[in-house]
């Protein structure tokens, strides 16, 4: 009997078992056995002789872990953003980069509206009064918070998320939505959603909701800072489930210290899983542990897909979920 030679791949942390299962039918599987980030020197490790790694965005994968295995014939993603991997080093390397995507559109568009809906009608610090008995009866004063139907959402960001957002926001609670693109207005998704292009400023200074959906880079990194709390209404609430940097989170503490704005939510942070000093004291700040895609249906598909995309790679097909162009006659999809 001829052994035909799996080939080995390395995924940085356990993910649902369907997508460990797939991979284990065309390969060998290592995964890391701790439930925590691996350090660098960890993944170099892990990575040595193997022909395919699996990582998460919580992995840095820089030069140093590239250039240890530059045999790799795919780095999989278990991500939609893929700003964790340094992509041009990877296609100097002639490796593949894949990513997960479409898969957590309606999932963070849920979250989107949970943390909104939390945190206008303060339902956090209403549990929280509750459990530490100090409800004594009914009040007119008590926990008042803000009014959503009706109200005005400005979307930064109206891709495939702030679409699904926006969809919510009309069809849901009548809301009146505004968004804000730096490529400008998109007419045929104004047409199709029922929503209307605002000047970065402008959006700033109307919308009672502001939620983020762009991409991590130089455009976006601190698009929201000082300047920006300052145009804000007093009433406003910030609700970002894009990237942590987007927003400069040393400025949102004193932001809402001083009652610029009403309110965040957030599930994402700039240092994560560090927070700015002082976030964690304020009543008025919604925190969550970037459960964005957390339910088991979209981490399950996110594995399959991820696993999906190993396996094309290492049969020397094209992985479905591509996101560098590389050179064919370079890549290393040999076993």
């Amino acid at each position: 009997m001829i052994n035909i030679k799996k080939p080995k791949v390395f995924v940085t942390r356990e993910i649902p078992k369907p997508g460990l299962d797939l991979l284990r039918k065309f390969c060998d599987v290592e995964v890391n056995p701790h439930d925590r980030v691996l350090t660098k020197q960890e993944i170099i490790k892990g990575v040595k002789g193997k022909d395919a790694l699996l990582c998460l965005l919580t992995d840095n994968i820089d030069e140093e872990i590239i250039a240890s295995n530059p045999n790799l014939k795919v780095i999989a993603n278990y991500a939609v953003g893929y700003n964790n991997i340094d992509v041009s080093v990877a296609t100097k390397y002639s490796i593949p980069v894949t990513n997960t995507p479409g898969v957590l559109t309606d999932t963070t568009a849920d979250l989107t509206f949970s943390l909104l809906m939390c945190a206008a009608r303060r339902l956090v610090e209403s549990d929280n009064f509750m459990r530490a008995g100090k409800y004594k009866g009914w009040g007119p004063m008590l926990m008042l918070g803000h009014e959503i139907t009706g109200k005005t959402i400005g979307i930064i960001g109206l891709g495939r998320i702030g679409s699904a957002v926006a969809k919510r926001a009309v069809n849901g609670f009548n809301m009146k939505v505004i968004y804000y693109e730096h490529d400008g207005p998109k007419p045929e998704v104004e047409k199709a959603l029922g929503v209307k292009y605002a000047d970065f400023d402008e959006l700033l200074k109307q919308a009672d909701f502001i939620t983020l959906h762009v991409p991590l880079n130089d455009q976006t990194k601190h698009m929201v800072s000082t300047k920006e709390f300052g145009l804000m209404k007093s009433t406003a609430i910030l609700i970002n489930t894009s990237r942590g940097q987007v927003i400069n989170e040393k400025a949102l503490v004193e932001a809402l210290k001083k009652g610029k704005i009403a309110g965040a939510a957030l599930d994402v942070y700039e240092e994560e899983p560090a927070m700015a000093p002082g976030l964690n004291e304020l009543d008025n700040a919604l925190i969550v542990p970037h459960i964005g895609s957390a339910t088991i249906e979209t981490r399950t598909k996110m594995a399959t897909m991820a696993a999906e995309n190993v396996i094309a790679a290492v049969q020397c097909k094209v992985p479905p979920n591509l996101v560098n162009r590389v050179s064919l006659e370079q890549w290393k999809c040999k076993i």
